[in-house]
């Protein structure tokens, strides 16, 4: 063999050996450094921590004033102004007044019929009225007073011809002699009595002619 030819694998075999060794070199590495971050790894968390509070410092306290410093009255208390707020105006307050509905008026009373019409006027049965007084009818007063005069009557009669009332209308100025008139009337007038339309007797009102008392000379 010539010597270029051993010098030449001499060579290779020294750049061999060192990449062989580059390479060992950078497994055990990276064994050594895995194996070294495990490990501080594990200690740190199993190491206990803890945090210390740091105390402050107690406050200093105040220098004493100085002896001559005069005393200073505290400032007077002001009270905050006042404010006055206006009150609020009343509500208003609305009165509703209720709607009373209109009463509705009772209905009028249905007035009676009328009564049937009279048809027939009452009749005297004996005529004229002014027989039925005579001398002996005087009233004995109006003779010891010379009492005259002239009375009228108005007279009602019955459905049965019976005088029931009597008012004078005309006075003769002497009350014996108006009520004997009117008494005399009441005890011998006689009627027929008055009809009406269905020809059923009802009652009626006359005047009578007047009626003269005179004493006789």
């Amino acid at each position: 063999m010539a010597y270029a030819q051993r010098r030449e694998l001499s060579g290779n075999r020294t750049m061999g050996a060192f990449f062989t060794a580059v390479v060992v070199g950078g497994l055990l590495y990276a064994i050594v450094t895995g194996l070294a971050y495990d490990v501080v790894k594990k200690s740190i968390q199993d190491l206990k921590t803890f945090d210390v509070e740091e105390q402050p410092p107690p406050p200093e306290a105040p220098p004493p004033p100085p002896k001559d410093m005069p005393k200073v009255p505290p400032p007077p208390i002001t009270p905050p102004p006042l404010v006055r707020m206006e009150a609020p105006p009343p509500p208003i307050q609305t009165v509703t007044t209720p709607v009373i509905p209109p009463v509705a008026p009772p209905p009028a009373p249905m007035s009676p019929p009328p009564p049937p019409r009279k048809v027939q006027s009452a009749q005297s049965a004996k005529g004229d009225l002014r027989t039925l007084f005579g001398a002996d009818d005087y009233p004995a007063s109006a003779q010891a007073s010379g009492a005259e005069g002239t009375s009228q009557a108005q007279i009602t009669i019955g459905s049965d011809g019976r005088v029931v009332g009597c008012d004078i209308i005309r006075s003769s100025g002497n009350s014996a002699l108006d009520s004997a008139t009117c008494n005399i009337l009441r005890r011998r007038a006689k009627f027929t009595p008055a009809r009406d339309s269905n020809g059923n007797a009802t009652t009626d009102t006359i005047t009578t002619p007047p009626i003269t008392w005179r004493l006789e000379g």
